[in-house]
């Protein structure tokens, strides 16, 4: 799995106009889901990015987690993180896991995050195509993927 991980002040997801999710100050996520990942490369994840000491202390430092700062959370799926572009101009989506399985781990993903975090989340639409308003705060902006953590590559 490959998580583009980012501080916002705030952010939201439309589809068709018509907003579907929406979180304050805190992350926007969106997440890839790769061929053969399992519900061990969402825990991986979860666990890290919850972990994550990217928010800022009383003394300006980044020293706090979302889980310490109480924020919110808006995860969107996002298959095109997995884009091959090594040949030619077009990238290719080979990568990407079939989308019933990328579901299924992205709503596992989304799941046990609310779930063992208690934090509020907010999603995206599965395959759906959507529009994100993103106010990234500082900016801060991490990808992580779940293969280096696993120590997979």
């Amino acid at each position: 799995m490959t998580a583009v991980i980012q501080r916002v002040s705030s952010a939201s997801v439309r589809v068709d106009g018509e907003l579907v999710g929406r979180c304050g100050k805190g992350l926007c996520i969106l997440l890839g889901v790769a061929k053969g990942d399992t519900e061990q490369d969402a825990d991986a994840l979860m666990i890290k990015i919850a972990g994550l000491r990217i928010f800022n202390d009383e003394n300006g430092k980044m020293n706090r987690s979302i889980r310490d700062v109480r924020g919110s959370m808006l995860i969107v799926p996002n298959f095109t993180l997995l884009a091959s572009y090594k040949k030619g101009y077009r990238p290719d989506y080979m990568g990407a896991e079939a989308p019933e399985r990328a579901e299924r781990l992205y709503n596992y993903f989304c799941g046990r995050m609310e779930l063992l975090e208690s934090l509020p989340i907010s999603t995206g639409v599965f395959g759906a195509d959507m529009e994100l308003q993103i106010n990234n705060d500082g900016p801060v902006t991490i990808v992580m993927e779940s293969s280096v953590l696993l120590g997979k590559k």
